[in-house]
């Protein structure tokens, strides 16, 4: 898991397991594209539940406010997707492959 502490990075580092610091920048940039976008189906699909209750109740529809509160308050203590796609990067979790000589990097 990424840390909460800013860190810095040598991006020497980063750049050799491509040979280009900018290819590096693109493969980590879509991995958190990737990352995002399944934490917000998970957010979404959670937060589903409360709409479909349809209660009536003053009582109730406030429980079930708190109750969507808190799941969004988890998902914002969550690491960030960039944080995430520099960590599975550097520790090599990350699979991409080059599809040729003038094209960007695909994961």
């Amino acid at each position: 898991m990424a840390s909460k502490n800013i860190e810095t990075l040598d991006i020497t580092n980063l750049a050799e397991m491509t040979d280009n610091i900018y290819e590096t920048v693109v493969i980590s940039s879509r991995r958190a594209r990737q990352l995002a976008a399944r934490t917000k189906e998970d957010l979404d699909t959670q937060l589903a539940y409360y709409d479909d209750l349809g209660l009536v109740e003053p009582a109730e529809e406030l429980r079930t406010n708190e109750d969507q509160l808190k799941v969004s308050l988890e998902f914002e203590r969550r690491p960030k997707a960039g944080a995430l796609a520099l960590e599975e990067l550097k520790n090599d979790e990350v699979y991409y492959r080059n599809a040729g000589p003038d094209s960007a990097a695909t994961l």
